[in-house]
């Protein structure tokens, strides 16, 4: 074990020497975490060694310090890249150092870290603080950015009365004299680098997977986050950009289009070379898959899916290599949609996932390679209990499964009869988009529970505007306002009965459950007699 002084630790960063690999996360401590780090180091307490990779080959690609951008390295001067203790490091340098200028919009206010001279000595409560500069009291929180400039310590410590600078004095020179733990790992070879990564992952320290992975994966032209930001980029266009944020998903579409197996384990025993040698392939399965989601299933985001990860077994599906267009047979189509549909309504990846996900894996290669089907034999029993017991709670597995199924019917507005934005209803995925059919005033003014008036059946395609049109009143009421030459299609396209207009919500809840249910069976390719 070896250790540095924060002065040798500031020196160091300041001149480029040591340096972030772009396989590393951003900079994410909050100002607690940082002054609780102050604080660990003014009473001694561990704080844990950094881990360093000593080479003197540049990485093409890197990431800045935090806020700061580093200077660039002489030829052939050894570089030290941190490889864990990456948020201890930004931190004690962001708090000390007083040359580099943050890079402007970062997030800096962790940096103004203040010794509480009023603060008794405890050992569990800090005695640093983060602050605003208006809530600084002059002689009572004393900057701790001065402790390694020795003309802005002798400028802070002026107006102070003898017993504070006494306190000051005694704290710098803890901060002086304490050091940083590190271990050295001193090579050129890069799969040694990815197998310290793996090792420190399996000690529980905080590296996430999409950081192992990118280890392995990581050469001078490919870089795994560096891919999923891209791709995340092009997917904007369709709707579906969160994907990038969930580097979790996109990662079980990795390792489910090579290895197939989605599961962490299956996530390790990655290789690197074939990763990047198959990536298009994966980003193909990705492309394909909203593609299919957009045009048969009406997904227009990934919040619309009740699982994200059922975009895993249909990326598996889709992949193709380069110069393969995807396709497939009517057979193949009519097995994904009932897979889809039947894994929806029985909320199939609520437990027990990774087996049930590897499992729709093979299913998909087999269905993609030898159109062998079996994807979509699940079990699903529904009833038109889905729709009468269940609220409509947005996000929720069986809410999305609903207006999923409500998007099939190519809706119509219950005012003009003129076709509902799929696009724009489904993107702004809110309440505004979906109102009560028996309207909530009405019911409540008839003693029915928000339970009751928050079911499934009573919910349809109804933006704001043409909910405020009908207004609060009965539907036999405002039945007057729905143009009479459309009304049976508007009912058939929103999967009403005719009792909508007989103010009977029991009759009414009942019968469109019914026909909801019969929508249902249809989808997850099941006669009424089989149910």
């Amino acid at each position: 074990m070896e250790s540095l002084p924060i002065r040798r630790v500031i020196e160091r960063v300041s001149s480029g020497t040591i340096r972030i690999p772009a396989f590393q996360r951003g900079f994410v401590w909050d100002p607690e975490r940082v002054s609780y780090l102050m604080d660990s180091i003014y009473k001694g307490y561990p704080f844990g060694a950094a881990i360093i990779w000593r080479t003197k080959t540049p990485l093409q690609s890197e990431r800045q310090l935090g806020p700061f951008v580093l200077p660039n390295t002489e030829p052939g001067y050894p570089i030290d890249y941190v490889l864990d203790g990456q948020q201890r490091l930004t931190s004690i340098f962001g708090v000390f150092q007083t040359e580099l200028i943050p890079e402007d919009g970062s997030d800096t206010d962790w940096i103004n870290v203040y010794f509480d001279c009023s603060a008794e000595e405890d050992i569990q409560e800090s005695q640093f603080v983060v602050l605003p500069k208006e809530d600084v009291k002059e002689g009572v929180h004393f900057p701790v950015k001065t402790f390694f400039d020795t003309i802005k310590y002798r400028d802070a410590t002026k107006s102070l009365d003898e017993e504070t600078q006494q306190r000051v004095d005694a704290a710098q020179a803890i901060f002086k004299e304490a050091v940083i733990p590190f271990q050295l790992i001193e090579t050129d070879d890069k799969g040694k680098v990815a197998i310290v990564f793996e090792r420190v992952n399996r000690m529980g320290m905080e590296l996430d997977i999409l950081q192992l992975l990118s280890a392995w994966t990581w050469s001078e032209h490919f870089d795994l986050q560096d891919k999923f930001a891209d791709l995340s980029e092009e997917l904007d266009a369709f709707g579906f950009g969160a994907i990038g944020e969930d580097s979790n998903l996109l990662l079980r579409c990795c390792s489910a289009v090579i290895g197939e197996d989605a599961s962490s384990s299956g996530l390790l025993k990655l290789n690197g070379s074939e990763v990047r040698d198959r990536f298009e392939e994966i980003e193909n399965g990705i492309n394909g898959s909203i593609e299919f989601l957009r045009k048969f299933v009406q997904v227009r985001q990934l919040k619309n899916l009740p699982y994200p990860t059922l975009l895993v077994p249909l990326t598996v599906f889709f992949a193709h290599k380069k110069g393969r267009e995807p396709s497939y047979t009517d057979d193949q189509y009519k097995e994904l949609c009932r897979w889809f549909w039947r894994s929806s309504f029985t909320r199939r990846y609520s437990a027990g996932v990774l087996k049930k996900l590897n499992r729709d894996i093979a299913a998909a290669k087999l269905l993609r390679d030898s159109e062998e089907l079996g994807l979509g034999d699940l079990t699903c029993s529904i009833g038109t209990d889905f729709f009468s017991d269940n609220q409509f709670i947005v996000g929720s597995v069986n809410t999305s499964t609903f207006i999923l199924l409500l998007a099939q019917l190519s809706p119509k507005s219950f005012v003009s009869g003129a076709p509902v934005s799929l696009d724009e209803a489904l993107n702004n995925y809110n309440r505004t988009e979906f109102h009560h059919c028996f309207s909530r005033d009405f019911l409540k003014s008839n003693d029915t529970s928000k339970k009751a008036i928050d079911k499934l059946a009573n919910f349809s395609f109804l933006t704001r505007a043409d909910n405020r049109e009908l207004g609060g009143d009965a539907p036999s009421k405002y039945k007057e306002k729905i143009p009479s030459d459309r009304l049976d299609s508007i009912l058939t396209s929103a999967c009403c009965p005719q009792s909508l207009f007989s103010d009977d919500y029991g009759k009414f809840i009942s019968e469109r459950s019914e026909l909801l249910l019969e929508e249902a069976l249809r989808l997850i390719g099941v006669d009424r007699t089989e149910n």
